[in-house]
Formats: structure tokens, C-alpha cells, sequence
């Protein structure tokens, strides 16, 4: 046989595998294509290119100079480590493990030396792309005008420059450690280095090498320390924020004490590296750390032990009198007015003359609360909802303005019954119209009066296009529009008179890019993952596809250098002066910073919770971990209909806007383009107002040494509703003590920070109201009134009231009656005014069924002043109860009729009941005379019961049990239910069993 033959025959590799590779790499490329290319066409139709432009060069800018230093940086050093390896290694045993490593790593060593790099690269200049607005900011910043109080810099060097100089040096030094730790295991691998062994250790090459690495490394040391002398600044401190006297006075000379010993220590490295002694920069090493142990550590802790402890409220006055100011600078909180107010305590009659204008505004109808009612009366159909917490807003009733709880119908698709790709994205594609109603009036059997209802939507709002396809639960994506002449396909709402029971429609507005041609719907189809894009002949050249769809995700997405507030609101204004409104959503957006000099540093994620935003779900937005600036510096408004965005420039003496407004020329426009309509819905932001209310407990005290004891701090009551968790800022519109007219107000009060007591100490509203001029806010908007009650008076804080109303023996038992027979008491949001010389407080009080079909309607209030308790059916004439029979105004259900009106707060008769069923005239004061009766039962019982009566006692219930089924059926009459037996539930019962006498 010959030699050729007994040759094994080599395997060829079949083409599968590569093949396979390739076409998993053409997948990939494409669904990166889709998403960037998308992502361009989005903004490309909502006209925000310029954004997207701007933002993808930066990132590009940091990506490559972070990939170039971090690959230019290791390819040469491992090429020089490489290229000075030594020729002839010394024979030990060492070396000749080494050897076989070396042999092993030889026919890598090409791709290693070129891949190592790149991947590492690869890395560092993703990470460096989240720099991005840092680099803008430090290139473009603008002169801020104001100075830093301890090194007189302008502080536009902290906020825009230092974060960004901050990246560099640690990026430079995370480069050069990852380079000299490659490098050194180089110079080892190829027997540079020899830890061990006669002879010389080190060659020269290698010596050099490494030195300058370790130079450098100990040059960005140096860097760190000296920009940490301007960093100290803004530390976060134990009892308050920026540097302190020890930080002054003994960390600041350490920083610049050890930046020169390491500038000194890198020199150490640089001569070794010319002289071969290793000595000197390990002496210089040593240095390093016994100064930074003794420098850095101990000398700034005896300085704070020996010469601050004991003396510490004298010695850092200075610097906290430098934080109270920073922070009122940085938070806008120097337009707070501090007002003394008495806060009597003794309700008398007409105390509430002064007041009348207040108390005709008083907010009955809980927007947390009226959610279910809305849906009830007004939803429509099953495919509509609404909100689960409404919004207040304010519309001219009767020419006058009115505070309103207003929704959206939006689009519900979990309601339709037939989810199919065709009925979720091209036939069920909007929501339409709003609810409005009135604030302060309800009807006599607790419904809302609707200023706005029905399906098309009529009312005091007036002609607007009513088509809601952008709001905050729309679905993912809907594709719209269709050639001239085509039948209509989307559903635009029910209507029994038109065919099929339905009225269609097709979108006419520019709100998404252009879907038609081939390309765009493969890259669509593989975007959302779904080939219907490809296939259906509802897609169409006239089609366009409409995605982020949500206000505030689409406001973040088109302005990402902003912060935007966690609710976006609706309203339907005239935004061009033509007659025709829209409904638009205004979303609040900010600009913030967490390296403010001295400012207070606030978690913005705990500043803003509350009680709402634990039990709603909110817009998924990114927030900043912390902050010590903000700003409410743009209002953005989305377009209901067509989602398209404006930004308008709501502070433009803002820095950071104005560097941002240099950076992205055009994107944001002049506040003199908001015309006078969509002014007057405009108002102060919630999460604005939640950070500033934070801080104000305790940087309502502005004298340095009273703020370092503390004893004066306040805290945010928690909601009576639900423990543990702050109470929310609620909208009101009320006239502050000294002011002659209401104004519509954002409203928060303060109780002492104690868990032991509930007294109130202070009340907090900013004046929300811009007015209606066009491009100009009116002069006392966002002007923040903080009354401080005196210490020596108790004023209840909303705890105690709260503990107060349910003690109370005619309300509980009254609210105790109501909930009997299949009913539940559910407890609204408790206001709480400056009113009358005093504190008042205000609570609705909803009873809704407890099975089949539930909503809440409103059926008494309760009214607190000091000690004094009302409990009514209208807050008219709960006041009255509290003020002596005469509270000298008159609220705003002053003058409901005490018969139901028929079909009150129905519109067009929408709603799964219409809310057009009569209520019997007399259905009502059977319900009082009833409720009456059974109260004076119990409290006869509990007489009865104390004196040991038991016949007595006996007939007492007897009326009792009387008394509870003629309520329950009058109750039933009214809310149209079936009556409850009132035997199913138990009568009141004494606390404790009768005993013989």
C-alpha cells in the first residue's frame, strides 16, 4: 500500500456552519436597522431630528474617543511589551514553566493582541456613551452668574464642567490600571519580569515601561485629589449638605497636601524609570498611603472630635447659613413668604364671612375617589375607561372659573371582546371625548354634576375635536388612515341611530411616519414582532403607525436632557385662537442637577411618593437617583389627537435651560407662543411642589443655629387613609389669609415631627394660577405662602381630625347605619384650609354598594374647626352645624335642591344605568328622618344601659331595628338597588353584657 494511501484523509468542513453564521448576522444587523431606523423615522415626523441627530453624533463623539484611548492604549503597550521582550531568558525552572505557556499562547497571540483590545475598547466606549449629556453640558455650558462661596467660581464650573472633568480622569485611570496589569503580565510572560531567580529581574525595557504606567496612574491620583477640593462642596453631610468647618478647614488643605505628594510620587516613578532604583518610588508609595491614613484621616477626625464637637453650633453657623442659602437658590424656594397665623381654635357664628369666596370653591368630589362613578355614568362601553385618579383642572362655568375633575374616555382594549390583530390595532384605535364636573357641587343624591358627558361629548367645553389617540393607556401601537374614497374602518364611537350601531372614521393627521412602502413595513413588522404589518391590506401607502403613545413617554423620548413629572394632565383649550379646541396633555418637565454647591440633596423617588402614587401606577419614566437642583423650566404639550409635541420655555433664566436651548437650537419655543386659552390650564407641578414641601420642614427654620439643634423640624402628616405614607398635595382654590381673592392653589399642611403627636404646625400653598395673558404669567404664580401656627396653641394636624371624625358619636353612628345592608363608607381626601380666623377641615364621605354593580356616590361631609364636629348631608349645612347654625357663607352645594334630580349627571343618557333613574321625592327625608331616628336609638340605648334599665334599654333597640330597615329601604330606593334585611347585619350592641342588678 502505498504511503499516500495510508494518509488519513483530511475533513472537509461542510458549509453549514458558516452559512448558518452569516445569516444569523444579516438577522441581528437587520433588527439593529429596525430599531435605529424606526427610532429616526419618529422623530423625523414629529420634527424632533435635530434631538435625535445631536444625542447619536455625541454618543458616537464619546464612543469613539473612549474606544480609541482604551484600544490605542493597550495595542501599543502590548506591542512595546511585546516588541522589548528579552532574546535570551535565563535557564530556571521558572522560565521553563513559562515556556510552555509561551509555546501554548503563541498561535493566539496575534488574534489576542488584536482582539483583546478591541473587546476592551469595545466595552469602554459603551460605557462612555452615557456620558454623552455631561459632554455636551461641559462644552456648551453657559456663565451661570453667581459664584461659589468658598472658591469664588462661577457655578456654572460645578454643574456643567466638574461631573464631566470627574469622567475623564477616572476613565484615564481605569484605562491606565487595565494597561499596566496586561502590560506587567506581558513583561512576566515573556520573562521581562522575574519575581524570583539570580540575576537581574527587571530589564531595562520593562523597567521603563511599567514605571511610566505607574507614573501616570499616580498622576490621575493626584488629579482625584485636586478635584475633589471642589467636590467637597457639594458632600452629603450628617446634618446638613456641602462642606463643613472640618471639610474647610482640615480636608480641604489635606486634598491639595496629597495631590502634591502624588504629583511628587509620580516624579519618583519617572526618575526610577531612568535610574533603575525602585527604592525611592516605594518610599514615595508608602508616603502616598501614611499620608492619606494620617493627612486625609486622622488629622480631619481629630479637627471635628477636638475642635468641632464641642464647639459645633458656633463654628458651623457659616457653613450651614451657606446651605439654608444654596438650597432655597437651587430649589426656587426663595419665593417663600413666611406669614405668622393666630389659627384660632373657637368655632363661632359667621366666622367664615371673610372666607365666602374660599368656601364656595371647596372641592367635594374626590378625584381619587369618583374614578368608578365616572366609568359608571359615562364610560359608554366596555372598550372605554377612565383614569383611576382624575385630574383637577379649572373652566369658566357662568363666567366664572370653577374647579373641575376632568378624564379622558380613553381606549380600552382589555374590554374588547374580540382581540384580534385586525379589531387591536386598525379598528379599535382611539378613545373620545371628556368627562368634566363640577368640583364643588354634587346632586342631591351625591352624583357629579357634569359640566361635560355624553358621546359626542356636549356640555360647557365647547367644539373640540374629541378623537383621543395619544394618552397614557393607549395600546402599543395602532395603524391608521387609508386611501381617499375607502369605507371607514376605525371605530369612532356607538351610535343607535347610524348602521351597525356605530359610527367609523379614518385618522386625518400627521401622528406617525409613514408605514406604506415595503421597506418600512418589514422594519415595522420585525420592530413589534409582527409579519400582520407585512400582510394586512389594511396597510395601505395612506397608512401611518402610531407609537409612544403615552404624553410623559413621549415627552422623555423627544427631550431626553429633561426630567419629566410623574402625572401628565388633560384639558381641552382653543390652542389657536380659532374657536376649535383640542384636548391636549400638559406635561411638567425640569432640569435638574446633583452638584449644586451646599444645596440640600433630595431622593427624588422618596420625595414624590405618596399615598397616590403608591396605589396608582404611573408612567414608567427614569429618574435621577438624587438631586440638588431643579427647575420647572419647560411645559410640554401633546396634542390628543395627533401627538404632536411642543416645548415651551417656562423659565428661561435657567442655566441649564438655556444651555440645553444652545445645544438643541429651535427644539423648545419662547413662552410668548402660549396663548391665553392653554394658559389658563397651566399650574404649578405636583412633584415640584412634593421636593419643596420635603425640604420646608425643615428649612422653613433659616437661623443657622437654630437649625443645627433641630427641635423645630416639622414632618408631612401621613395620609389618614393609609398609614406610614405621606399625605398628597391637593388643588384647591382658596384665598389665603391677607389675600382679597382666591386663587387656584396647590395645598400641603405640616404636623411636629413626632410619631406620638398629631398637631398641626404649619400650612403650605403655592399659588398655581398663571392667569390667561398670552406669552406672560401672571406675578404671583408659583409664590409660596408657608403659614406657621404658634407652638402654644394645639391645633388638630389631619390625624387627629381624622381620629376625631370617627369617634365622634352621631357621625359614627351614623356612618355606621350607612354601611349596613350591603353598603360601604369610603372616606374622601381630607382638605384642610386656613378659614375663619382658624384651621377647617373637609372630608366627603361616598357610600357605594358591596356587590353587583359598584360606584361611590357622595353622601355626606364632614366639617371640622378646633374641637367642633359637623356632619351633614351638604358641607352647606355641615358648616352651619360647626359655626353655630350660621357659618356666614355659603358653600357650593349651598343650593342643592333636596329633591333628586332626575337623571342628574347623565349627558346623553350614557352609562350602564344612565343615572336617569327617578329618585322618589320623598325618598330622601325618609332616609334623614330614619338615620335621625336610629341615632337617638342608640344613644337612648346607651343611657338605657348605664342606669341599668333594661325595659328601657329593650325598647331602644326595638326603635333601633325600626329605625335601620327604614333607612336601608330608603337607601335602596334611592342608589335603585334592592333592599337589604337590616337583621342580616348586627344591631349595635352594648359593650358589655347586662348582669343582674
Amino acid at each position: 500500500m502505498s504511503s499516500a494511501a495510508s494518509r488519513p484523509t483530511a475533513r472537509r468542513r461542510g458549509p453549514l456552519l458558516p452559512t448558518l453564521l452569516v445569516i444569523a448576522g444579516i438577522v441581528v444587523a437587520f433588527l439593529v436597522l429596525a430599531r435605529f431606523w424606526t427610532e429616526w423615522l419618529w422623530f423625523e415626523q414629529l420634527g424632533f431630528t435635530q434631538v435625535i441627530r445631536t444625542e447619536w453624533l455625541a454618543r458616537a463623539a464619546m464612543f469613539a474617543a473612549a474606544f480609541l484611548i482604551m484600544g490605542a492604549a493597550l495595542w501599543v503597550n502590548l506591542r512595546l511589551a511585546y516588541r522589548n521582550r528579552p532574546m535570551y531568558v535565563p535557564t530556571t525552572p521558572q522560565q521553563q514553566d513559562l515556556d510552555r505557556y509561551r509555546e501554548a499562547f503563541e498561535p493566539l497571540r496575534r488574534v489576542v493582541f488584536i482582539g483583546l483590545p478591541i473587546v476592551a475598547a469595545f466595552f469602554a466606549g459603551s460605557a462612555a456613551t452615557a456620558q454623552w449629556q455631561n459632554a455636551l453640558l461641559a462644552v456648551n455650558g453657559n456663565s451661570w452668574g453667581a459664584a461659589d462661596p468658598q472658591h469664588g467660581i462661577d457655578l456654572s464650573f460645578y454643574v456643567f464642567l466638574l461631573p464631566f472633568l470627574r469622567f475623564i480622569v477616572s476613565f484615564l485611570m481605569t484605562t491606565a490600571i487595565i494597561t499596566a496589569v496586561v502590560t506587567v503580565f506581558t513583561h512576566y510572560l515573556y520573562g521581562a519580569l522575574q519575581p524570583s531567580g539570580d540575576g537581574e529581574r527587571v530589564t531595562r525595557a520593562a523597567r521603563i515601561h511599567t514605571a511610566v504606567l505607574a507614573a501616570f496612574i499616580v498622576l490621575m491620583i493626584a488629579a482625584n485629589y485636586w478635584l475633589d477640593r471642589y467636590s467637597i462642596l457639594s458632600n452629603q453631610g450628617d446634618r446638613f449638605d456641602g462642606a463643613s468647618f472640618t471639610d474647610i478647614n482640615a480636608v480641604l488643605p489635606a486634598k491639595a497636601i496629597l495631590a502634591a505628594v502624588a504629583v511628587f510620587v509620580a516624579l519618583l516613578f519617572v526618575w526610577t524609570g531612568v535610574r533603575g532604583n525602585w527604592r525611592l518610588p516605594a518610599v514615595g508609595v508608602a508616603l502616598m498611603v501614611v499620608s492619606g491614613i494620617l493627612v486625609g484621616g486622622a488629622y480631619p477626625a481629630i479637627v471635628q472630635s477636638v475642635r468641632v464637637n464641642p464647639n459645633a453650633q458656633s463654628l458651623e453657623a457659616e457653613y450651614i447659613q451657606r446651605n439654608i442659602e444654596a438650597t432655597y437658590d437651587a430649589y426656587g424656594l426663595d419665593s417663600v413668604e413666611v406669614e405668622p397665623y393666630e389659627a384660632n381654635t373657637v368655632a363661632e357664628a359667621g366666622a367664615l364671612r371673610a372666607d365666602a369666596e374660599s368656601t364656595a370653591s371647596i372641592r367635594l368630589l374626590d378625584p381619587n375617589i369618583v374614578s368608578p362613578t365616572f366609568r359608571q355614568l359615562q364610560q359608554n362601553r366596555q372598550y372605554y375607561d377612565f383614569r383611576d385618579t382624575l385630574s383637577v383642572d379649572r373652566y369658566d362655568v357662568d363666567g366664572e372659573s370653577t374647579d373641575t375633575v376632568i378624564a379622558v374616555r380613553e381606549l380600552n382594549l382589555e374590554g374588547s371582546q374580540e382581540r384580534t390583530w385586525v379589531n387591536d390595532h386598525t379598528v379599535f384605535t382611539h378613545g373620545f371625548g371628556v368627562v368634566a364636573a363640577q368640583g364643588n357641587t354634587i346632586t342631591s343624591d351625591g352624583r357629579p354634576v357634569f359640566l361635560e358627558s355624553g358621546i359626542p361629548s356636549t356640555g360647557e367645553l365647547g367644539e373640540y375635536e374629541p378623537r383621543i389617540y395619544f394618552s397614557p393607556n393607549a395600546p402599543e401601537y395602532s395603524i391608521v388612515g387609508a386611501p381617499e374614497g375607502t369605507d371607514p374602518w376605525e371605530l369612532d364611537y356607538p351610535d343607535d341611530a347610524a348602521p351597525n350601531g356605530q359610527v367609523n372614521t379614518t385618522f386625518t393627521g400627521d401622528g406617525g411616519p409613514d408605514i406604506g412602502n415595503f421597506l418600512t413595513k418589514m422594519l415595522y413588522a420585525a420592530r413589534f414582532g409582527s409579519e400582520q404589518i407585512l400582510f394586512s391590506d389594511r396597510v395601505t401607502d395612506e397608512s401611518q403607525i402610531l407609537y409612544y403613545r403615552d404624553p410623559i413617554e413621549r415627552v422623555s423620548r423627544a427631550a431626553p436632557f429633561l426630567t419629566t413629572d410623574g402625572t401628565s394632565y388633560p384639558a381641552v383649550v382653543d390652542t389657536n385662537d380659532d374657536g376649535e379646541g383640542e384636548v391636549v396633555w400638559v406635561v411638567d418637565a425640569y432640569t435638574t442637577s446633583n452638584e449644586y454647591p451646599y444645596s440640600a440633596r433630595q431622593e427624588l423617588e422618596s420625595a414624590i411618593t405618596d399615598s397616590l402614587t403608591e396605589s396608582e401606577q404611573l408612567a414608567a419614566i427614569t429618574l435621577p437617583e438624587s438631586i440638588n437642583y431643579i427647575r420647572n423650566s419647560v411645559k410640554a404639550v401633546v396634542n390628543a389627537y395627533d401627538g404632536s409635541v411642543t416645548l415651551y420655555a417656562w423659565d428661561a433664566e435657567d442655566p441649564v435651560l438655556q444651555t440645553w436651548m444652545d445645544i438643541f437650537p429651535g427644539t423648545i419655543q419662547p413662552m410668548e407662543e402660549i396663548n391665553g386659552d392653554l394658559m389658563s390650564h397651566l399650574r404649578y407641578p405636583e412633584d415640584l411642589f412634593k421636593v419643596q414641601r420635603e425640604l420646608l420642614t425643615e428649612y422653613h427654620v433659616t437661623d443657622a443655629a437654630t437649625f443645627y439643634t433641630g427641635g423645630d423640624f416639622w414632618r408631612i402628616p401621613d395620609d389618614p387613609a393609609e398609614a406610614g405614607v405621606p399625605q398628597p398635595p391637593y388643588y384647591l382654590t382658596l384665598a389665603m389669609p391677607e389675600d382679597d381673592e382666591a386663587d387656584f392653589s396647590l395645598t400641603s399642611s405640616f404636623i411636629i415631627d413626632s410619631d406620638e403627636r398629631n398637631v398641626l404646625t404649619g400650612f403650605m400653598a403655592v399659588n398655581a394660577e398663571p392667569g390667561d395673558t398670552a406669552g406672560e404669567v401672571a406675578e404671583d404664580y408659583g409664590t409660596i405662602t408657608l403659614l406657621e401656627l404658634p407652638r402654644d396653641v394645639t391645633v388638630p394636624g389631619p390625624g387627629q381630625v381624622q381620629n376625631n371624625f370617627d369617634s365622634d358619636t352621631a357621625a359614627a353612628n351614623e356612618l355606621n347605619i350607612l354601611s349596613r345592608g350591603g353598603s360601604q363608607v369610603i372616606q374622601g381626601n381630607l382638605l384642610t384650609l386656613p378659614a375663619g380666623g382658624g384651621v377647617l377641615y373637609v372630608q366627603p364621605v361616598y357610600v357605594q354598594s358591596t356587590g353587583g354593580t359598584q360606584f361611590p356616590l357622595l353622601r355626606r361631609v364632614l366639617v371640622a374647626f378646633g374641637d367642633e364636629i359637623g356632619f351633614a348631608q351638604t358641607l352647606d349645612e355641615a358648616l352651619d352645624q360647626v359655626f353655630e347654625g350660621d357659618s356666614g357663607a355659603n358653600a357650593g352645594d349651598a343650593e342643592v335642591d333636596p329633591e333628586p334630580d332626575a337623571g342628574a349627571g347623565a349627558g346623553s343618557g350614557e352609562g350602564d344605568d344612565g343615572g336617569s333613574a327617578e329618585v322618589p321625592a320623598d325618598a330622601q327625608q325618609r332616609l334623614n328622618d330614619a338615620l335621625a331616628d336610629a341615632g337617638q336609638a342608640i344613644e337612648d340605648s346607651n343611657t338605657a344601659l348605664t342606669n341599668s334599665d333594661w325595659t328601657a334599654y329593650g325598647e331602644a333597640q326595638d326603635r333601633l331595628q325600626v329605625a335601620l330597615e327604614e333607612a336601608i329601604a330608603a337607601e335602596a330606593e334611592i342608589s335603585g338597588g334592592e333592599p337589604a334585611d337590616a337583621s342580616e347585619e348586627p344591631t349595635e350592641q352594648p359593650s358589655e353584657e347586662p348582669t343582674d342588678g
